[in-house]
């Protein structure tokens, strides 16, 4: 954009209109600048100033002209149709882009050099500072995670700092931006802010050293009362309502609201914090807390509902805090529960009561936790037929909210992956070596839990079920691809394992489950060095993540190999029919589970409090009318459907192998 020197003529309606300067020869102004749409403004060093020709429509309806009235305006570049109105200190230092609103601010200034909140460290999940993560603009779920938890690796760890401190070193600067089309309105102090397109900041508090990464798709909200210093705040994410935020950053659609508190933790896609507060906690995609009484600390969750009073602690200060715990991947806590830390959560764990015995249940996932008289039991499993794990694991992509053409985190919804099926594998090796080695024990011990033998009997023949669901599923998916007959010959050649990768351990990194052999390389080279650029990084993530099918088939076939005891592209028709004939008993099987677990919802206990001053017809019409009927629940009615069309499904492939192979 050209720009000239102010006319005297300009200078001399300026000065009429009460503004005023240091020097009027330091400020600058585009071509076809016009001088009416300035009131009462003073100049204080170098400024430019674009524009000023359009109206802009306020809340309520109010009309007025684009132009700055009665601001002190110092060291800025404002671009094209912006309003500035009632700057109760100054605005300092700002560039502020075309159509940006800025009205009613006390202070919004930047204050020597800034990298607006890139290469903090916040001290999550070890409140002693052990696992810090730097934070900067584009930080992911996983990349946070490697830097969090792969301490054993300082190279690794030291190399990514070191390129996080150059990306902070590149954006470090004496000026910050407001960019096109924020609107700031009735705030007091912003210092050392970067702001981007279309924020909406309205009646903070305070808001220093950070970066809002707002987008034009999916614009950045903060809101009454807030406090924010040292974060980063992304595309689609609001904080409002006297929320406190220091040290933090804050991933893409996640929403802090309700007086929530946040310190030296980190939130990734679709968090929600509501009223509660949070202390050295990696939240991971999906963790959501909305009760007042919920304290989340030096933990670690992802998909994580917590309940109303829910609280980690461990108090061991001999030596200073060791706070420190795992919450796998679609827990939930009931209200006023309690775990001592140091722990491990197995994934789709329910935690019910308080418990002391720093468990580890990481090999028994989908399983309940439930305290009696300060004892910690474990039903190993159960949860896989619930049908509220079913619906989770459903509501998850539907509340996905990020809109950005970039999203940071990758993320894997899949109930059963390989990573939950080997814990399951696991798990169901773990209960038979137990009650083999005593048949007639009524309770076993595991990793400060007990288990009662009916219950460990039980959670063997889960496990197995839903083992055969999931190498059952991933076997028809292979032989649907195929568009010929499934003879000998092509299922053969269809099952082959087109991709070495996928053996070994998988794990779940932030929300991303890929097996770990095909994660090491990547860390290895970051490690070595041969890999120095984020951006690279953040790809070789995403490919990782795409590529998960693949290498699921591969851990799959693997897994069939030593399940069924026989390689898959071995497989005669023969083995193909008795694996899926496997996997339908399982797949009906569960969902049967999961019918008798949905009809509690509509048992008779369930009608309490409905039809409240009539007979049993006006409780029964109220509850149908309020809750639905068994016959009409969508829940219901999707697991009728499933089991209807997996039998299908099963026989049809069933059909086909027979056919192909003149089976009678």
């Amino acid at each position: 954009m050209n720009y000239r020197k102010l006319t005297e003529t300009e200078i001399a309606r300026l000065q009429l209109q009460l503004c005023q300067a240091d020097n009027w020869t330091d400020i600058e102004v585009v071509e076809d600048f016009t001088p009416e749409f300035f009131r009462n403004v003073k100049f204080t060093g170098y400024n430019r100033l674009g524009r000023f020709g359009n109206e802009i429509t306020l809340a309520g309806g109010i009309t007025t002209h684009t132009g700055i009235y009665d601001a002190w305006i110092h060291n800025c570049t404002i671009g094209n149709n912006v309003l500035i109105h009632t700057i109760r200190d100054y605005v300092a230092n700002y560039t502020i882009e075309d159509n940006a609103i800025i009205f009613d601010v006390k202070l919004l200034a930047v204050d020597g050099e800034s990298s607006f909140g890139n290469g903090i460290s916040v001290e999550a999940i070890s409140e002693a500072g052990n696992r810090s993560v730097m934070i900067y603009d584009k930080l992911s779920a996983q990349l946070a995670y490697i830097l969090a938890l792969y301490r054993h690796r300082p190279q690794l760890i030291e190399n990514i700092e070191q390129m996080i401190n150059a990306y902070s070193n590149r954006v470090k600067s004496s000026q910050g931006i407001i960019s096109t089309g924020a609107r700031i309105y009735r705030c007091d102090t912003i210092l050392n802010v970067k702001i981007g397109e279309k924020a909406h900041i309205e009646g903070a508090r305070l808001i220093k050293n950070g970066t809002v990464n707002s987008e034009s798709a999916d614009p950045v909200y903060i809101g009454d009362g807030s406090h924010m210093q040292n974060f980063i705040i992304c595309a689609g994410s609001k904080v409002n309502n006297a929320t406190l935020v220091t040290n933090c950053f804050i991933g893409q659609g996640c929403i802090l609201d309700k007086h929530y508190s946040a310190d030296n933790s980190l939130f990734f896609a679709n968090c929600q914090g509501l009223h509660g507060e949070a202390c050295s906690i990696f939240a991971g995609p999906f963790t959501v807390t909305h009760h007042k009484s919920t304290l989340l600390i030096a933990g670690m969750y992802s998909f994580l509902n917590a309940g109303s009073g829910s609280n980690q602690s461990n108090h061991m200060y001999k030596l200073g805090p060791i706070h420190q715990g795992f919450v796998e991947r679609g827990s939930k806590t009931a209200s006023d529960s309690y775990i001592l830390w140091p722990a491990k959560i197995g994934a789709f764990t329910l935690i019910s009561g308080r418990h002391y015995t720093h468990c580890d249940t990481s090999e028994l996932p989908f399983s309940y936790l439930i305290e009696h008289k300060d004892v910690s039991y474990l039903s190993p499993a159960v949860n896989l037929r619930s049908i509220g794990t079913i619906r989770d694991s459903q509501k998850w992509p539907k509340r996905d909210v990020r809109k950005s053409k970039n999203l940071l985190d990758s993320i894997n919804y899949n109930l059963l992956s390989p990573f939950t099926v080997e814990r399951m594998i696991h798990g169901r090796n773990l209960l038979l070596t137990m009650r083999e080695k005593d048949e007639t024990c009524a309770l076993y011990k595991y990793q400060g839990v007990e288990i009662e033998a009916r219950i460990l009997s039980r959670g063997i023949r889960l496990y197995e079920n839903a083992i055969w669901k999931f190498l059952g599923n991933s076997l028809i998916t292979q032989l649907e691809k195929s568009e010929k007959a499934l003879d000998k010959k092509e299922i053969q050649s269809i099952l082959k394992v087109t991709l070495s990768e996928g053996c070994g351990k998988w794990v779940d990194i932030a929300g991303m489950i890929c097996p770990s052999p095909v994660l090491n390389i990547l860390l290895d080279n970051i490690e070595n060095g041969n890999e120095t650029s984020l951006e690279n990084i953040s790809l070789a993530f995403k490919k990782i993540h795409e590529n998960y099918y693949d290498y699921e088939w591969t851990w799959a076939y693997n897994t069939l190999s030593q399940w069924y005891g026989k390689h898959p592209d071995e497989f005669t028709p023969e083995d193909v029919i008795a694996v899926v004939e496997e996997w339908m008993t399982a797949v009906l099987n569960i969902d049967r589970w999961l019918y008798e677990d949905a009809k509690k919802e509509f048992a008779l206990t369930q009608r309490i409090g409905f039809g409240i001053d009539g007979d049993e017809e006006a409780q029964r019409k109220d509850f149908e009318n309020v809750r639905g009927s068994m016959e009409t629940d969508d829940s219901v009615l999707a697991i009728k459907q499933h089991m209807a069309a997996k039998e299908a499904l099963g026989k049809h492939i069933i059909q086909l192998i027979k056919k192909a192979n003149n089976f009678e």
